[in-house]
Parts: C-alpha cells; structure tokens; sequence
C-alpha cells in the first residue's frame, strides 16, 4: 500500500493536522486512518485471502500429522508382523532339534538312567525358552481335524470309531495361533 500515493497524502494528513504547527493536540481522529470504499475493499479482499492462505497451512499441516499418525502405527504394526515371523521361523528351524530329544528318548532303553535324565532336562528346557516365546503343541487326541492334523496312514482299528486319530506320527506346534507344522498322524478307518 505504500506505492499508493493516495494512501501516503493521507497518513501526512493524519499525522500533520492543519493549523497544529507540529504541535500535538487531541483530536478524536487520532491514530486512525480513513480509507475510500475502493482501499477498503482491497484491504478487505487481502484480508480473506490471507485467512484463506492460513485456513489452507492449516489444513495441510493437519493431514500432514495425520498422515505421520497413519504412518507411525502402520510402521509399529508393520514391525510387530516381522518380530513375530521372526520368531516362527526360528522356532521352525529348532523343531527338528525338539524332535531328535523325543527320539533319542522313546529309544534309549539300555542307556544309563543318568544320561536320560540329562537329555529330558535339556529336552524340557529348550521346550520351555520355547513355550515363552508362544510355542504350544497341537493336541492329537479324539477326532481327525484336516485344520490341525496331517492324516499320512490310515489303518483299520478294532474298538475305534472311523476317523479317529490312532497314532501321532509326528507332533504338530503353533506359534500365538499360528500352526507352524501340522501333526501327522495315523487314521482309523
């Protein structure tokens, strides 16, 4: 507004009253400024267009913090998916270690009872580090589930209703409700 010269006669005007000498007096114009319509309007229209500019920082600002929140959450949820494939895997990778204890149990008839109950401490002890870590056995009792169990063989079995779980081949696990290896198993007929 300063390159108006309209505006600048003004401002000298107010800030010089006529007959004052420079002196200062007390005028009930004081310090205020009188504009045409024409100065007005545009002082008016640079007003809205700058609450629009501001109205529009605002609103980029606010989905910019959304868009960050979305981000922030998707990333932790995105990291708690891999932490726990992590742990499946790694769990996956140690059942056939599981599986060797439980074998070298089942066939160590003539072993010393020492050397047994070494292995059982060792069997239970990876079993447990494992079961804090959401590791469960997948029960294989009562009826064949193809959810939860492998049926490998199927046999006929006296006293023994046709689809029942006969014999556990191998044993299943699941990780916090996710089966990681099915049991296998034998059928009854």
């Amino acid at each position: 507004m300063a390159d108006n010269p309209e505006l600048e006669k003004n401002e000298q005007e107010i800030q010089e009253e006529p007959g004052s000498n420079g002196a200062e007096t007390a005028s009930p114009d004081a310090g205020c400024i009188t504009m045409s319509k024409e100065e007005f309007e545009q002082v008016r229209q640079r007003i809205e267009k700058l609450q629009s500019e501001y109205d529009n920082i605002v609103a980029l600002a606010q989905r910019i913090q959304a868009d960050f929140d979305n981000y922030r959450k998707r990333n932790a949820s995105v990291r708690a998916d891999s932490l726990l494939e992590g742990t499946r895997n790694l769990i996956k990778e140690l059942l056939p270690v599981l599986d060797n204890f439980d074998r070298a149990m089942d066939n160590c008839t003539a072993l010393d009872e020492a050397w047994l109950s070494g292995i059982q401490m060792v069997r239970r002890q990876l079993y447990e580090i494992l079961s804090k870590e959401g590791l469960e056995e997948i029960p294989a009792d009562g009826k064949f589930n193809p959810e939860l169990h492998d049926a490998v063989l199927q046999e006929e079995a006296e006293g023994m209703e046709s689809g029942t779980i006969s014999e556990v081949i191998q044993k299943g696990y699941k990780v916090k409700d996710c089966i990681i290896r099915h049991t296998m198993v034998k059928v009854a007929k």
